[in-house]
């Protein structure tokens, strides 16, 4: 695979922003501090786009721009299920948020609108460089006897850490994955299941990594803000690596890979096409049902962001 291509522009471009936000970050600059998260996190989207597209000559984004920015509102809407869940959980809190609520507002949105497209080019970068290209894995058999339990495990997940959080909490970052992948795999989306029953679980091994990455790159950028986010986890707090207890580091590769089964599910609306298989179907999509969808994600995202206001904000700036 050739590596003579250029950086792209905006890659370039990104890598300037991204340099300038942590100098203007370290320099006590206060604006910069509050708004920290996306200014990190942008820059770092387009520059990790940019080095996919210098390694293979196309990414997600100058290839299939459509299929990125729909990313964003899933993106959203995704972790917006887990601050819900956090609403029983309390393992998280957020201090310095602005009182302004079209300013927080907008600022929950540009936040969360980064994670899966975080994970997912990191992901592409990792793959684009060929790791894990050669791995190898006795093929399971193909059945469906594992729907089943794998959807009572889900169950539990769900169940469990609302009933006992105190004990169950990490259950969470494993629940859509049991809960998902037998639909995935009965209605011919991409699954992970199908591609083990293959003899690969490549796609599973790149999740874990780029979930390890951006959970790292998260707690680090976040540490150094001032609006930011901090945990109150039970048993597992008393040893910090800036503020995610150790243990929790754990649950990134394990929430990057809930992501994408969640994101594999959400492609039945577009008869199983998405950002990692934009071509696999050509039918075209129900245009009436896609509005209905996305008009219920809006308003479960308003409703989300009211009890993030109520029940998660710790502390207010003007």
């Amino acid at each position: 695979m050739s590596t003579s291509r250029s950086l792209p522009l905006y890659g370039w471009l990104a890598l300037c922003m991204l340099v300038t936000a942590q100098i203007l970050l370290f320099s006590g600059i206060e604006a910069v501090r509050y708004w920290f998260f996306p200014l990190a996190w942008w820059p770092y989207i387009l520059l990790i786009d940019g080095l996919v597209y210098q390694r293979k000559g196309s990414s997600l984004l100058t290839k299939h721009p459509r299929e990125f920015l729909l990313l964003l509102p899933w993106s959203v809407c995704f972790w917006l299920i887990f601050e819900l869940f956090n609403l029983a959980l309390n393992n998280w809190h957020y201090v310095l948020v602005p009182e302004n609520l079209v300013q927080r507002w907008t600022g929950y949105a540009v936040c969360y609108a980064t994670v899966l497209p975080g994970l997912f080019e990191t992901m592409e970068l990792l793959e684009a460089y060929g790791l894990f290209a050669q791995s190898q894995t006795k093929p399971i058999p193909s059945s469906n006897r594992w729907y089943l339990p794998f959807m009572v495990t889900g169950l539990l997940f769900l169940i469990l850490p609302l009933i006992w959080p105190g004990y169950f909490f990490p259950l969470v970052w494993g629940t859509f994955v049991f809960l998902l992948e037998p639909l995935n795999h009965r209605l011919g989306l991409p699954s992970l299941m199908r591609e083990w029953q293959q003899g690969s679980l490549r796609t599973f091994y790149l999740l874990l990594v780029a979930g390890a990455i951006c959970g790292l790159l998260w707690e680090f950028w976040n540490y150094w803000a001032l609006t930011k986010w901090e945990y109150t986890v039970p048993h597992v707090g008393w040893l910090k690596v800036f503020e995610m207890p150790l243990l929790g580091f754990f649950g990134f590769p394990f929430f990057a890979v809930e992501c994408y089964v969640m994101m594999n599910t959400v492609t039945l609306l577009r008869h199983g096409r998405g950002w990692k298989y934009p071509t696999l179907l050509t039918s075209k999509t129900r245009t009436g049902i896609n509005v209905i969808v996305y008009g219920l994600v809006f308003l479960f995202c308003l409703f989300a962001f009211h009890q993030i206001d109520l029940y998660t904000v710790a502390s207010w700036r003007p």
